[in-house]
């Protein structure tokens, strides 16, 4: 199990292998389909983004609203192909990482390549023991998308498996 420090360095992201186990401590921030979409067409329109996604890893995730003291309620992993046509103009603007669930594109795995980029896939099905690693939570942009907001989450040994790394090697079966 490698213990790894948010934000990603270059250095961190080329020891990480396909297979490698991890716990993810620091920041990330978190987007689904809407606010990718809508970066997207920010980018396309040559505007500004709400949030700076440089250096940043994102979470595919729209958490459950919080109980009581918690940071987030259930906060599982949604599948990343949905995201697929809007990756790598992102990664092309200093996305370092993103974590999801499933297999990706082709063009997405060239443009990890091509960035330096991993992907981490979390389990799914785990989404209340993943909100424990989550310790707080906070809206960057798009509150109107409501749970599909992108959110800034401080994580504590975030467990998740590299499933593509920056070479381009995957244990995913497509």
């Amino acid at each position: 199990m490698k213990r790894i420090q948010l934000p990603l360095t270059d250095e961190t992201i080329k020891d990480l292998h396909a297979g490698d186990s991890v716990l993810l401590t620091g920041s990330v921030i978190t987007g689904r389909d809407a606010a990718h979409k809508r970066l997207f067409e920010l980018i396309e329109q040559g505007k500004p983004l709400p949030v700076s996604i440089e250096g940043e890893v994102i979470y595919y995730v729209g958490p459950a609203p919080a109980k009581p003291g918690h940071a987030v309620g259930p906060a599982g992993p949604t599948s990343s192909y949905r995201m697929d046509k809007y990756t790598p103009a992102l990664l092309d603007r200093g996305l370092k990482g993103m974590i999801g669930k499933g297999a990706r594109s082709q063009e997405v795995i060239d443009s990890m390549v091509k960035n330096g980029v991993v992907y981490f896939a979390a389990i799914g099905g785990a989404a209340a023991l993943i909100s424990r690693s989550i310790r707080s939570a906070e809206i960057l942009a798009y509150e109107d998308l409501g749970t599909e907001a992108i959110y800034r989450f401080e994580v504590v040994d975030f467990p998740a498996i590299v499933a593509i790394d920056a070479a381009g090697n995957s244990v995913l079966v497509k």
